[in-house]
């Protein structure tokens, strides 16, 4: 039911946004702010701290292929409020996803129908004669070698089903648009690249390994002001002991 709450909020902004104005968009931003931060308390610290890590790393990809590299465009050329909030929910909603029981107990199944279909449409992208999803194929790879050696199978699932959506509802409802090509003109990339939940997947990595880092310097930290306390001012000295 979260997952499903997070995603269907996700929708419901990019669909509002579609014909949004600028300022409508603004106010997306704000709502989506509160509804990860409501989102998070159900989350263990350990997950919110990956969620903030996400957060941090994906807005400045964002601002760097987007703005920066012209990789994918936004409607107004900028970086819309609700993406920074936006990533943390598709974390979110990724991890939910791949933590559910049904998915816990028959993972090794869930992983071959997400590759199985991604698979199969990278390859009917990859073929294109018009536009092939050579950054798509890429990224697909990089989806497999993250559910065979990634820190966990299942939030990689669960991005590749909420990636996925995501990405076929945005560019159909061009909220972004992805270029035909990347900047070197070397690479052609689909709209939306087909492996975009491989591309997605590197966030998710970053989150994995950084996020127990920073708690356990957090944890020290909090430990070392436990053991020395901050003493205070020096006491006055006892006049009786100083007129002797």
């Amino acid at each position: 039911m979260a997952t499903l709450g997070m995603m269907g909020w996700l929708s419901l902004v990019l669909v509002a946004d579609s014909s949004a104005t600028p300022t409508v968009q603004r106010l997306l931003g704000v709502a989506t702010w509160l509804v990860l931060l409501l989102a998070l308390r159900r989350f263990s610290p350990l997950v919110r701290m990956q969620t903030l890590v996400v957060v941090v790393f994906a807005t400045v990809v964002e601002f760097v292929f987007s703005q920066g590299l012209g990789v994918y465009e936004y409607r107004f050329d900028n970086v819309p409020a609700y993406v920074p909030p936006g990533h943390g929910l598709v974390y979110l909603s990724a991890w939910a996803l791949g933590h559910t029981a049904v998915l816990v107990r028959h993972q090794r199944a869930a992983v071959g129908v997400v590759t199985g279909l991604l698979g199969a449409w990278t390859l009917v992208a990859l073929l294109d004669p018009v536009r092939p999803d050579v950054l798509g194929a890429f990224w697909f790879v990089c989806l497999l070698a993250f559910l065979r050696w990634g820190p966990s199978r299942e939030v990689y699932v669960g991005a590749a089903v909420v990636v996925t959506w995501l990405e076929l509802l945005g560019t159909r409802l061009a909220t972004w648009t992805w270029q035909a090509e990347d900047p070197t003109g070397l690479v052609p990339i689909g709209n939306p690249p087909t492996g975009a939940a491989g591309g997605y997947g590197w966030f998710d990595l970053v989150a994995l390994l950084v996020a127990p880092m920073l708690l356990a310097l957090m944890g020290r930290s909090e430990a070392g002001r436990s053991r020395d306390p901050d003493p205070g001012p020096d006491p006055l000295p006892d006049p009786d002991v100083v007129a002797r």
